[in-house]
């Protein structure tokens, strides 16, 4: 099984996404998200995708969906969180919440942005706190404050 690291960023309020989107533009981040993932792959949801519109590059992109027929040029697509067991890691899970959701039992650790401003939206993380007690500041930020939670 292959080390999986949830990455998301979330508001006070556990935010993480407005249709579709995310709710806010923080450079900054992004660029935590790039520098992190950047050379490893990345596993996501069809939704999650299908919102950033192509593959992110020098990533391995994997999209879990159950929809047997879909398919985009550059992508993996597997059908079931059985299919991960079979890869090899890191692998960083980028979303979306229910993504996140289902994968929960089989994650490792989360790296988790919090957004220091509140925002409006529609999508968010469910807790996942209870499993993963241990943390640690990793980097601080203007706008957010990245921390690791280790499952215990």
């Amino acid at each position: 099984m292959p080390h999986l690291t949830a990455i998301v960023a979330m508001d006070p309020n556990r935010l993480i996404g407005a249709d579709g989107k995310l709710p806010w533009h923080l450079p900054e981040d992004l660029a935590f998200f790039k520098k992190t993932t950047l050379g490893h792959p990345i596993l996501m949801g069809r939704k999650t995708f299908e919102s950033i519109g192509r593959p992110l590059p020098k990533r391995k992109n994997i999209v879990l969906t159950r929809d047997e027929t879909w398919s985009h040029e550059g992508v993996e697509v597997i059908h079931s969180p059985d299919a991960i067991a079979k890869m090899e890691g890191p692998i960083f899970i980028i979303g979306g919440a229910e993504i996140y959701r289902a994968l929960s039992p089989l994650i490792d650790e989360w790296l988790v942005s919090h957004v220091h401003h509140s925002y409006q939206g529609d999508t968010y993380l469910a807790p996942f706190e209870i499993d993963f007690p241990k943390s640690e500041e990793a980097e601080g930020h203007e706008t957010f404050t990245v921390k690791r939670y280790l499952r215990s």
